[in-house]
């Protein structure tokens, strides 16, 4: 048993705040060449990924984003005050990240099936292998000394960022990652127990 890979892997955490340093050219390509060593269904690597490290692109997606949140969060009642303080924090957060690599799923790579359950299997399966490989890109990261943390605000504006970002049509983004230079050192997270989440079938 190789204790320490486990350890390694344990130890990884989603880092909220960064140092204001640049992540390396060659470090961030390393990172990005192991995520596409991920796994998928059908070896049709749908996962598509758009990096982004300049503060002016970054800011646009997150107006672009925030807008979108306005809107949603206006109708469904929330309060001025409560919309202002996440917007707020969506642009800095979307600001201050070093590097952001949003993930998207080529939609063009999926199979045809006959029916519509199995058509939405086949979508299930692409979603699943982009989060697989999201998954590669933060563990990569942390074997390069550097923190992540997983983002889903695409996939409530997803035109917004598709707009922003110029993607083709096909690439439907459904997550995002901030990568840099960790400025915090989070604590385990707690976890539910190991039997409560794993059954064993004899």
């Amino acid at each position: 048993m190789n204790s320490e890979l486990h350890t390694f892997l344990r130890s990884r955490r989603s880092i909220r705040h960064f140092k204001p340093e640049r992540v390396s050219e060659a470090i961030l390509r390393q990172i990005l060449e192991t995520a596409t060593f991920a796994p998928s269904a059908h070896n049709k690597q749908p996962w598509r990924f758009i990096v982004l490290t300049n503060s002016e692109i970054k800011l646009k997606l997150a107006y672009a984003i925030t807008k979108k949140f306005r809107f949603d969060m206006t109708a469904d009642g929330v309060v001025e005050t409560d919309i202002q303080t996440r917007i707020d924090r969506t642009i800095r957060r979307t600001d201050e990240a070093p590097v952001i690599v949003v993930l998207c799923r080529d939609m063009s790579q999926i199979t045809a099936q006959p029916d519509e359950s199995r058509q939405q299997a086949e979508i299930t399966m692409d979603i699943q292998s982009v989060a697989v490989a999201g998954l590669q890109l933060l563990l990569a990261a942390h074997a390069e000394g550097l923190g992540g943390t997983w983002i889903c605000w695409p996939l409530f504006a997803r035109e917004e960022t598709r707009l922003v970002l110029d993607l083709p049509l096909e690439w439907e983004p459904q997550g995002m990652v901030f990568l840099g230079i960790p400025d915090e050192e989070p604590a385990l997270p707690e976890k539910r127990p190991f039997t409560e989440v794993v059954h064993f079938l004899s």
